[in-house]
């Protein structure tokens, strides 16, 4: 009797394991998208470190996701259950975020001195005197915070995939794709980061086809980081934007008007034009949240005594 109790128990359990399996693999096939911009967003946050101090940044900022996820799966869960009208409010307060963070980058990089900032960085990574540790934090939290809304879209997409399954399950496969993303996530951009390191240790290397190898990864290196910056800031805008458009049922419907004769001749086609057009969308709400920012900032300066406003 009690033997086949046991034996009921374990084949009650085994079946729950496969159910989550199939739940959790269909949830990371939908969230493939946002993790690949996961990446590239993060890859491009934690590059500009000493060499000595990159996994350590990439590890904070990993810890940093983690404990995103372990605040994001619970009240993911909870608003689900009993608020799940306030889901979609706050992913497009997250959508925006991304769009106000992608539109400042880009205003920062046409406003900067790019050739006096560089030679500061370089200047401040030679000096064995200065602090970095301000700096490394500031990088930290930029990348810890952009991590929590594309972190709240994998889950709430999750979510979706599995809304009709038992409690328990969506907890297990929840909890399953929160660990395996950030895990996956943070162990690509650790090897991205050091991927200099590699090309330097197969240099040394006797052997020509290594030291060769070598050298076509210190090349490859500069190139695949400054991409990885220009599709970082491009995420935030195409995740950004396609989240305030899903939002908004009647610019959702323009642009699914608008992409759909491109659609009909190839679906790929379809979709890169959907993704441009939120991308578009995003671009426009980033300009709009920053001019709203900055006027702000002006209306709260205080004014010197005596002048009065017009």
């Amino acid at each position: 009797m009690a033997a086949s109790s046991l034996l009921a128990l374990i084949d009650d359990i085994s079946s729950i394991l496969d159910d989550v399996a199939v739940l959790t693999k269909t949830a990371a096939a939908k969230t493939t998208g946002v993790m690949g911009d996961d990446l590239a967003l993060n890859a491009e946050q934690v590059s500009g470190v000493r060499v000595e101090r990159e996994l350590p940044v990439v590890w904070a900022v990993a810890k940093g996701s983690f404990v995103n996820k372990l605040i994001l799966v619970p009240a993911a869960l909870a608003i689900s259950a009993f608020v799940p009208v306030a889901i979609l409010p706050l992913m497009m307060v997250g959508g925006l975020f991304l769009c106000y963070e992608g539109f400042e980058k880009i205003v920062h990089k046409l406003l900067a001195d790019d050739g006096a900032h560089h030679a500061r960085h370089l200047a401040s990574l030679a000096d064995p005197a200065a602090d970095v540790v301000a700096v490394e934090k500031e990088k930290i939290k930029g990348a810890v915070r952009t991590d929590f809304v594309l972190s709240a879209e994998i889950i709430v997409i999750t979510l979706g995939t599995m809304s009709t399954a038992p409690i328990a399950q969506q907890v297990l496969a929840l909890s399953a794709v929160a660990v395996g993303a950030t895990v996956l996530v943070y162990g690509l951009v650790a090897g991205i980061v050091k991927l200099d390191d590699l090309g330097v240790a197969l240099q040394r290397r006797g052997n020509g086809a290594s030291r060769r190898m070598g050298a076509g990864i210190l090349r490859a290196a500069p190139i695949l980081m400054k991409s990885l910056s220009i599709l970082g800031t491009a995420a935030m805008f195409t995740v950004g934007g396609s989240i305030i458009v899903h939002g908004a049922p009647m610019v959702e419907h323009i642009i699914e008007r608008l992409a759909a004769p491109l659609a009909a001749r190839a679906s790929v086609v379809g979709t890169i034009a959907t993704t441009m057009l939120d991308a578009v969308s995003g671009l426009v709400a980033g300009g709009i949240a920053v001019g709203m920012v900055i006027l702000v900032k002006r209306l709260r300066r205080p004014r010197p005594a005596g002048v009065t406003p017009l």
